[in-house]
């Protein structure tokens, strides 16, 4: 089966189309990204007559409407939507939306004397023998154009003025290749296609071609919902894009999808910052119950399962299902809701949640659950528990998609107390806890998830930081504190140990820097000696504890053994060893608080 068809056509054709909708540039997630300078480039290829590269379309299948009648597809551009956004502003003198979300034109000026391109600037508006915009002299009149040129210079050879400027008129008859893949192919093999010519190494992931169907379906609003997407990630990063979005889109600004996203004009909140990747994902998988978004793309064109055909009716119902799991995932009320229960968990900290799809599906959690009516306080203990759950079992970190798609219908299909029960037989039994755990913390990758999840069972415990009166642990992960070790770093190099044995993450504490600095390179024995003496004479100037029970307490709340106090390297390993016990024992007693 033929997957697709090469075609040369004019340039002229392809804008031409572009103007008439036939072809669709969604502005997929990505506003035009190039400098002037690379549409300058691209314009002086075109004039030397060298190729471009293909431009890559996709064909929407046809779909049968509610009249029985069928519509024609159109084209989605999904490669080579910055080459042609840059023809359409170099040459029909169309805006462009930015980096920074303006709307721009891009003037490109031509010297018919040097041939040479340049991006307008001050300087060549003020020198005659510039045309300083390629797009007006493409527009009009060969011989008008020459003739003015020649009246502001007329040293200039007028044969060579009159071959140049015609050569730049001429640059819309000038070809490009589009490959056409045919309406009938499936994700997979588009986004395979798009990889093996892509030579630049961009890969387009589900939610590119989710956005793409998104931004170019004109029926049901579909670019006012993918701004709403867009918007709505880029104001929870940057808030003063708010005003940004009023005075440079005027139309969305007037949109109920507006109202509904401008409180995040206040907001500073940065444990969860969603891409369209992951908001696009959350909304799909908790309005339809499935969890692989090629499946959204296919619904989304109007695809029936069962008859294999494409129905206008499926795409209606699609965009309108996608609109309210868009809306449930905007909405403040759930957003904020949703954080305070992850920070209830311990979780405080974006350097805490390493797994974006973990954090993903808690929230998907939390939106089924309150759209099945489940009472609050309950929705709070199972997203909490979900969330470690899935962090400590590394549920989301192999095939996401997949694992998605196995949840979500469970959840959809028995009570979700039944199927967190079951998971956690299966996964978090004593053989967990008691061995598989304990290998995991044997490890030096400070940003290891079982070491996070500790982090957050000392937060969600109001723990204090090592040998700290008052400062909590909470206080040094969120005001920047630093990871200490117990047995300083320097004292086990100098005992030959390498940074696999030194870095262990057993050996790992919160502690305030000023502590640490007077803790310096001694072994245990001879820093709590110090601590010791100091609590004797009062005289508080490693560490504010002021008592023998202050100081068990402080190392109970660390999962620091007892013995530690009389340890030098010898004890090293031992220490190690007991001290993974003490954490293991420490998450699990947390995670059944939650």
């Amino acid at each position: 089966m033929q997957k697709y068809a090469v075609n040369q056509q004019l340039i002229e054709t392809l804008l031409a189309w572009v103007n008439s909708g036939e072809i669709a540039i969604p502005e997929i997630q990505r506003p035009f990204v190039w400098d002037s300078s690379k549409v300058r480039d691209l314009m002086d290829s075109l004039y030397q007559g060298y190729p471009v590269g293909y431009v890559i379309a996709w064909r929407n299948p046809n779909v049968r409407l509610k009249d029985g009648s069928l519509s024609e597809g159109k084209k989605i551009l999904i490669d080579g939507q910055q080459r042609v956004t840059a023809l359409t502003a170099a040459i029909l003198g169309q805006y462009v939306i930015n980096k920074t979300y303006e709307r721009v034109k891009i003037k490109i000026a031509f010297h018919p004397l040097d041939e040479r391109f340049e991006v307008q600037n001050p300087a060549i508006l003020k020198d005659k023998t510039w045309l300083h915009d390629i797009g007006e002299v493409i527009n009009g009149s060969v011989l008008r154009v020459v003739r003015e040129y020649l009246k502001l210079n007329p040293e200039a050879d007028e044969e060579k003025i009159e071959k140049t400027i015609t050569t730049l008129v001429n640059i819309p008859k000038k070809q490009i290749g589009i490959i056409e893949l045919a309406a009938d192919l499936d994700i997979e093999t588009v986004t395979e296609i798009f990889i093996r010519i892509n030579s630049k190494g961009v890969v387009l992931s589900q939610a590119d071609f989710a956005m793409s169907k998104i931004a170019s379906n004109t029926e049901y609003s579909g670019n006012e919902l993918r701004k709403a997407i867009d918007y709505f990630c880029h104001l929870a990063i940057a808030p003063e894009f708010y005003k940004h979005i009023i005075d440079n889109d005027k139309e969305f600004a007037k949109t109920e999808f507006f109202q509904k996203i401008q409180w995040l004009k206040t907001e500073n909140e940065d444990l969860y910052n969603p891409d369209y990747n992951d908001l696009i994902r959350v909304a799909f998988t908790t309005q339809f119950n499935r969890g692989r978004l090629s499946d959204l793309v296919s619904l989304l064109s109007g695809r029936n399962f069962e008859t294999r055909t494409y129905e206008d009716s499926i795409a209606e119902a699609s965009f309108a299902t996608l609109k309210i799991g868009v809306n449930n995932f905007i909405n403040e009320t759930n957003f904020k809701r949703f954080l305070m229960i992850i920070k209830s968990a311990g979780f405080i900290s974006p350097k805490l949640i390493r797994s974006q799809n973990a954090i993903n599906f808690a929230y998907i959690v939390y939106l089924k659950l309150k759209e099945l009516g489940v009472n609050s306080v309950t929705i709070e203990s199972y997203v909490r528990r979900w969330l470690v759950y899935s962090i400590l079992t590394g549920r989301y970190s192999g095939a996401p998609e997949s694992a998605f798609d196995f949840d979500i219908k469970q959840i959809s299909q028995k009570p979700f107390e039944e199927y967190l029960k079951e998971k956690e037989e299966g996964e978090l039994s004593d053989a967990f806890w008691n061995a598989s755990l304990l290998q995991s913390l044997d490890t030096s990758v400070a940003s290891n998830p079982y070491f996070h999840v500790f982090l957050a069972a000392q937060v969600k415990a109001n723990d204090k930081g090592f040998l700290s009166k008052d400062v909590l642990v909470s206080d040094l992960i969120s005001l920047r504190g630093d990871i200490h070790h117990l047995f300083p770093k320097d004292y086990l190099k100098k005992n030959g140990l390498d940074r696999s044995k030194y870095n262990q993450i057993a050996n790992y504490v919160y502690m305030q820097s000023e502590i640490n600095i007077k803790v310096g390179n001694k072994p245990p024995k001879d820093y709590f000696e110090i601590v010791r003496s100091q609590m004797i004479n009062t005289n508080q100037q490693v560490s504010g504890l002021t008592t023998e029970q202050h100081l068990l307490d402080n190392l109970g709340m660390n999962c620091v053994p007892t013995e530690i106090q009389q340890m030098n390297i010898d004890n090293y390993n031992d220490f190690l060893t007991t001290r993974r016990k003490l954490m293991a024992l420490k998450i699990k007693e947390y995670y059944h608080s939650l």
